[in-house]
């Protein structure tokens, strides 16, 4: 009896992460995150908008292809990362077009929880937040090997499986009941210390890992290296 309890308490605890990360296209509001029959009527209603933005992205990746970036955060340091095409080739392409264009410069890592992600991105909340694009994972039926162990960067999204637009996040812990829900593509391979020390110093203000304005972390460039 006291396993069986063991158990689903971890459940529990699990569906509660990916709940926290399945609201993650807000900012510090919650005022974006929406029931699944709310998101149901939408999905219905905007069917026909969805379609045109999720246009494969016009960039230079092919399948069987790594690319690798350098994240810089103020006062933090560098991140290197390296991207799977093979794995994701949608979410890999408009990671680059958005990097590409200067897009990430000066925004922040604006949901930060400790032993489990930091954020990065647009949060909806914003004006012009980019397209969205096709949620690469098998829940979506789509297949991706890459699994959430600690040090993966995948994109963040709100309920609906083609949700996801600039919003990612590095793993700074291992979270594999994240694998076939969220688009894994890529991971680091130089300075996890550094998203580690991001993680140790947030001081969140709830449990969605928010961070007030004025403490986000600013990520001064992703620059695309190949």
């Amino acid at each position: 009896m006291k396993k069986r309890t063991n158990r689903l308490i971890r459940l529990a605890a699990a569906l509660l992460t990916v709940a926290l990360l399945a609201g993650c296209s807000g900012a510090g509001s919650r005022t974006d995150e929406k029931t699944e029959s709310t998101a149901a009527v939408e999905s219905e209603q905007t069917s026909e908008a969805r379609e045109e933005s999720m246009e494969p992205v016009s960039q230079d990746v092919t399948e069987h292809e790594l690319h690798h970036v350098s994240l810089t955060v103020e006062n933090y340091g560098t991140i290197q990362l390296e991207l799977d095409a093979t794995a994701a080739p949608q979410t890999v392409a408009n990671f680059l077009k958005l990097a590409g264009d200067g897009f990430y410069d000066g925004l922040t890592f604006h949901r930060i929880i400790d032993g489990f992600m930091i954020q990065g991105g647009r949060p909806r909340s914003i004006d012009d937040v980019p397209e969205r694009i096709q949620g690469e994972f098998a829940a979506n039926g789509i297949e991706n090997p890459i699994s959430h162990v600690t040090g993966v960067i995948s994109m963040a999204r709100a309920n609906e499986y083609d949700s996801a637009s600039s919003q990612f996040f590095i793993t700074v812990g291992d979270s594999e009941y994240l694998d076939g829900q969220y688009a894994a593509f890529g991971h680091v391979t130089e300075g996890m210390e550094i998203a580690e020390q991001i993680a140790k110093d947030a001081k969140p203000i709830d449990n969605n890992g928010t961070i007030p304005e004025e403490e986000q972390p600013v990520i001064t460039s992703i620059t695309v290296l190949d």
